[in-house]
């Protein structure tokens, strides 16, 4: 399943919200240096779907604040 997700590194709070079928808005704590961001934006979708993390992968969107994700539910 892919998803796609509009992330906020750096933010006060983290949240997962969302607005539209397969499409969240995310808010990290950590910031956008090192894939950090990237790894928490991860961790949160994975627990959500609750699967593992090496079950989330980003298809595209490394480096911008949208990105989209694949999702495999069945390990």
């Amino acid at each position: 399943m892919k998803v796609r997700a509009i992330v906020t590194p750096a933010a006060r709070r983290e949240s997962l919200e969302k607005v539209k079928p397969n499409v969240f808005a995310i808010r990290v704590r950590e910031r956008a240096e090192r894939g950090e961001a990237n790894e928490r934006v991860r961790a949160l979708l994975a627990r959500h779907f609750r699967v593992r993390i090496q079950s989330v992968q980003m298809v595209s969107g490394h480096r911008g604040r949208k990105k989209t994700f694949e999702i495999l539910l069945r390990d």
